[in-house]
């Protein structure tokens, strides 16, 4: 059953005692629906193509469907699609119509059901299952929107596509053909990704000078800022715990001891081995078992007042997050472990969002789609340290629900992550709350940064944390930084 309190992410008012919300579009949204009144001016002359940069928690699916809405009302738009890379963020697609009063269909649920399909208002549908069923699609999509189509794709970094190279990735190929009578298309994305020699179908491509040099970027028409979301207290700012420490490197048989700082490790190879060291959770001086009794003690703070708060532990692989889940419930928490492997993964992502659980453990779950406001406090311990994953893990814990809203002062209580004090990591923590530009990298610069950059594969030696040092704490407060961090 659809409740008016399940969607949580813009402000909204309540008509009498309907369940039928009054939304307040966000400053942003409203900004995204007079780009695309301008774009549908008939003297319009930047394009169809539109790509909107916003975080987790900003209110993308919301403020697409009220674009639409106000379109549609003007009689610029008469239906919509959107296209989505899984079925949970489809289902999120189907709340937020709901709350909005629109009419949306799963077109792959209905095909044996073509009256449903022709009066509904849009179609959601996977970039899978329209490849799979890709001329069907384009001929139904023809009959039932006509010339006002509005085409939607989501998370839209994954249709990365190279114009050059016609065979470049499917869900990009199958994008374009679906989309290609369409009156307008909107690139919704939150995560900053790699274009290597990509460009992007939804977006612009601008040379810009940077070192001295000419470079490429994809230039969205729309970026929204997490600082800007922060000060508006649409999302919660985050505060980090870099948890430091010394790793000895040694060879079996071998009588020396070389020790190396893991915030201070330059050397890549060393720096990689030191973070699969310190992310063990096999002695007492580790330093992953300290950072999780940190985030433990964290979190039943957060819980004085906000009750059912909940920590999300981001692990390595299924072993390793078998071995966190099991220490935090000796220590008498209620954990929910979740993965890959699990049948009734995406089910019980969902009810963590209203269990009793006190943590989520889990390996590369939780992050686009993952909508659960209760998270506070997130625990770091993997080995990848690409910014974009970074960033899409610990951003489960912005968001804030309806309820707490209305309980808290702007800015918002912070949530709080924890990690190693890798450099990597501390370097994307300075900056996650600025969006940074879309590079359109040439192959020898990927050549490059892929030898230096945390994807070395050399010889693993066994490691051992020594005691001194190991429960120091690098705190870092964002967006306003410490001086010390920010040279």
């Amino acid at each position: 059953m659809f409740s008016c309190n399940a969607i949580s992410k813009p402000s909204f008012e309540l008509l009498g005692e309907s369940c039928q919300p009054k939304i307040r579009p966000r400053i942003w949204q409203q900004q995204l629906i007079q780009l695309l009144r301008r774009r549908l001016s008939p003297q319009a002359i930047q394009g169809r193509d539109v790509l909107v940069h916003a975080g987790p928690g900003a209110g993308k699916t919301l403020g697409a469907l009220l674009s639409f809405e106000a379109m549609q009302r003007g009689g610029g738009l008469t239906r919509f699609i959107v296209f989505c890379h899984r079925n949970s963020i489809l289902n999120q697609w189907h709340q937020a119509s709901k709350q909005l009063g629109l009419n949306l269909q799963d077109w792959e649920a209905c095909p044996e059901q073509p009256e449903i399909l022709k009066q509904a208002d849009g179609w959601a549908v996977t970039y899978q299952g329209a490849g799979l069923q890709l001329e069907t699609l384009i001929a139904e999509l023809k009959d039932w929107a006509g010339d006002g189509l509005l085409a939607i794709a989501d998370e839209a970094h994954h249709l990365g596509m190279n114009p050059d190279e016609p065979q470049g990735p499917a869900w990009g190929r199958t994008f374009l053909a679906l989309t290609g009578s369409s009156k307008i298309r909107l690139g919704l994305t939150g995560t900053p990704f790699r274009a290597d020699n990509l460009a992007f179908c939804a977006a612009r491509r601008v040379r810009v000078e940077a070192e001295g040099a000419l470079v490429e970027q994809i230039s969205p028409d729309l970026c929204v800022e997490p600082s800007e979301l922060i000060h508006a207290g649409d999302v919660r700012p985050l505060e980090f715990r870099f948890q430091d420490g010394w790793v000895e490197h040694s060879r079996p048989g071998q009588p020396d001891r070389d020790v190396s700082p893991l915030s201070a490790e330059v050397r890549e190879s060393w720096r990689a081995r030191n973070l699969r060291r310190a992310i063990r959770i096999s002695d007492s001086s580790s330093i992953a078992l300290q950072l999780l009794l940190r985030a433990r003690r964290q979190l039943e703070k957060v819980r004085r007042h906000h009750h059912d708060a909940a920590g999300l532990v981001i692990a390595r692989d299924i072993e390793h997050a078998g071995g966190i889940a099991q220490l935090l419930q000796e220590e008498g928490d209620r954990v929910e472990l979740v993965h890959s492997q699990d049948r009734d993964a995406s089910a019980r992502l969902a009810a963590f969002q209203t269990s009793k659980a006190d943590w989520l453990v889990s390996i590369d779950m939780c992050a686009e789609g993952f909508d659960a406001p209760r998270l506070r406090v997130v625990a770091y311990l993997t080995t990848v340290v690409t910014r974009s994953r970074f960033i899409q893990g610990i951003t489960r814990a912005v968001r804030i629900s309806t309820a707490r809203a209305s309980l808290e002062p702007v800015p918002r209580h912070p949530s709080y992550v924890f990690a190693p004090a890798d450099p990597l990591l501390m370097g994307h923590a300075r900056s996650w709350s600025k969006t940074e530009p879309y590079l359109i990298r040439d192959s020898e610069a990927k050549a490059e940064e892929n030898t230096t950059m945390g994807h070395w594969r050399g010889p693993s030696l066994p490691l051992e944390a020594v005691n001194d040092g190991a429960g120091a704490v690098i705190r870092l407060r964002t967006p306003n930084l410490p001086s010390f961090l920010q040279r």
